[in-house]
C-alpha cells in the first residue's frame, strides 16, 4: 500500500515494514541513473544508521538492496500535528546530537519527526549528508525555524525551545545560531 510519494521515491507500507524505493528517471542516461539511485540509497541507509550510533532516533534498517530501503514502521503521530515547546526543545536536543556526529539531514520539518514512545523520530534521509560547517548546520536549523514561522502558531516559543535543546547538547550551538541568523538576513534581500 503506497503511504507516500516524493520526488525521488515511493514509500509503501507491506506487512509492516516500510519500503522507500527510488524510482528511475526517464531524463537521466539510464547507466548515470541507476548509479545516482544506488549512490543516494546506500548513503541514506549508512547515515541513518550512524545517526543512530550519535543517540538520535531513526527507524531501524532491516534491508537494503540496489534502489530500495525496507525499515521498521514507526507508530506514533507526525509531530507536525503535536508540537509544542517541549517537543521543540526535544527536537532541539536532537538536531545538537546529530550535528554533533557531523550529519546534516537535509530537510528539517516537522513533517519528518514523529514522536513515538516519548521520543522524536528523524526520517526521511534522502536529503542527508556528512559536513561539519557552520553554514550547513545553520542552513539545517534555518529550515526548521522557517517551517515553524511558516505552518505552527506561536513559532517564537518553539524556536526558543529548541535553542534551548540544541545549546544543550551541541557544543558548537551558538555559532551555529549566529550564523542561521546571518542565513535569514541574507534570504530578505534576495
Amino acid at each position: 500500500m503506497e503511504i507516500g510519494r516524493g520526488a525521488e521515491a515511493v514509500i509503501t507500507l507491506e506487512d509492516g515494514v516500510v519500503r522507500k524505493e527510488r524510482i528511475a528517471k526517464s531524463y537521466r542516461q539510464p547507466a548515470l541513473d541507476e548509479r545516482i539511485r544506488q549512490e543516494r540509497t546506500m548513503r541514506e541507509a549508512r547515515i541513518m544508521s550512524d545517526a543512530r550510533r550519535h543517540g538520535v532516533l531513526t527507524p531501524i534498517i532491516c534491508d537494503v538492496s540496489r534502489f530500495d530501503l525496507k525499515m521498521e514502521m514507526v507508530a506514533g503521530e507526525k509531530l507536525k500535528d503535536v508540537i509544542d515547546r517541549e517537543l521543540s526543545e526535544m527536537v532541539g536536543e536532537t538536531v545538537g546530537r546529530l550535528h554533533s556526529g557531523g550529519i546534516v539531514h537535509g530537510d528539517l520539518t516537522t513533517s519528518n519527526m514523529i514522536l513515538t514512545r516519548g521520543r522524536i523520530c528523524l526520517i526521511d534521509f534522502g536529503l542527508s549528508f556528512y559536513e561539519r560547517t557552520i553554514e550547513t548546520q545553520g542552513v539545517d536549523v534555518h529550515v526548521y525555524f522557517q517551517t515553524l514561522e511558516s505552518t505552527h502558531d506561536r513559532p517564537q516559543e518553539l524556536i526558543e525551545a529548541f535553542v534551548a535543546g540544541y545549546t544543550r547538547t551541541y557544543s558548537q550551538a551558538d555559532a551555529v545560531l549566529e550564523r542561521v541568523k546571518e542565513i535569514k538576513a541574507r534570504g530578505r534581500y534576495l
